[in-house]
């Protein structure tokens, strides 16, 4: 087992590693909107949605793979209402790739995030 970190992604806040790699996976903690510059979740879902994607990306970088490697993707939206733009960003972010994915939405997120993700990557493929 490997913890995987980024010096260009904040310190996690909890008693969790922002990301493990087990086995040939990379298992990604929750990231929420926030990053060096921004400490606290700012803005509109596309401005949250993007720093988000930004701190997948460090860390599958960080683990020597990119988001095509995603098998399994979780999504927390704190209102269902914001599933459609979601969705919208995510296909814009992600592509033609398609990993299982799951939506969820809940009443209330830390910091008052408007969303939150986690994700699933295989380190080979093949």
């Amino acid at each position: 087992m490997k913890i995987i970190h980024s010096d260009r992604l904040p310190t996690p806040g909890g008693h969790y590693s922002p990301a493990i790699i087990s086995g040939n996976n990379l298992y990604i903690s929750g990231q929420l909107p926030i990053s060096l510059a921004s400490p606290k979740p700012q803005g509109e879902l596309a401005e949250q949605a993007q720093i988000v994607f930004n701190n997948i990306d460090i860390l599958l970088e960080t683990a020597g793979i990119n988001k095509q490697h995603l098998v399994n993707v979780q999504v927390y939206l704190s209102d269902v209402a914001l599933w459609p733009e979601f969705n919208r960003l995510y296909a814009q972010w992600i592509g033609d790739h398609r990993p299982a994915r799951t939506v969820v939405p809940c009443s209330a997120l830390h910091y008052g995030a408007l969303l939150e993700m986690s994700a699933i990557a295989e380190i080979a493929l093949g």
